[in-house]
């Protein structure tokens, strides 16, 4: 399978979800959108008739969130919960020791995580990729786009639960 940025790790919940957001908005959504514009249509001069003009830019954006949507979840890689065993990889809560100071993440996908302020790592990115892998007690290090190493020692890693 190709991955692309847009990629990466799903739990089946996460992909069952976002199939249902990309089935309502592919279906009904479009529905109502057409809806909307028509009737604003109607109601006169386009120029100056804001409700069609909202109603275009709704429609942008659903249109976008579509697209976004049908790539994710066709480069998605589906996967269980990993097991609570120490070992770093998506989907799991990590804690890291970076800078002297203490950093928790979910290594994943942020459509995991929908809803929660958990910041969001991909196992893609540079300190994903570098602590992917690793078992908790581990020290790694990666390079910072600005060319500067940055080391890294793992200090939790368990499954994620929303």
């Amino acid at each position: 399978m190709t991955e692309t940025a847009a990629g990466g790790f799903l739990t089946q919940e996460a992909y069952d979800r976002l199939k249902a957001e990309l089935d309502h908005l592919s279906g009904e959504g479009r529905i109502e959108i057409a809806q909307k514009i028509e009737e604003a249509r109607e109601e006169g001069d386009l120029k100056e008739n804001g409700g069609y003009h909202a109603a275009r830019e709704e429609q942008g954006k659903m249109e976008a969130r579509i697209r976004q949507l049908t790539e994710l979840l066709h480069n998605a890689k589906i996967g269980e919960t990993p097991a609570d065993d120490g070992v770093v990889e998506p989907g799991m809560v990590v804690t890291v020791e970076i800078f002297g100071d203490e950093e928790t993440f979910l290594l994943g996908n942020r459509e995991i995580a929908d809803g929660s302020d958990l910041q969001v790592f991909s196992e893609k990115s540079a300190m994903g990729a570098a602590i992917n892998g690793k078992s908790v007690g581990d020290s790694t290090s990666y390079e910072a786009p600005n060319g500067k190493t940055i080391e890294v020692k793992i200090l939790k890693a368990k499954p994620y639960s929303a």
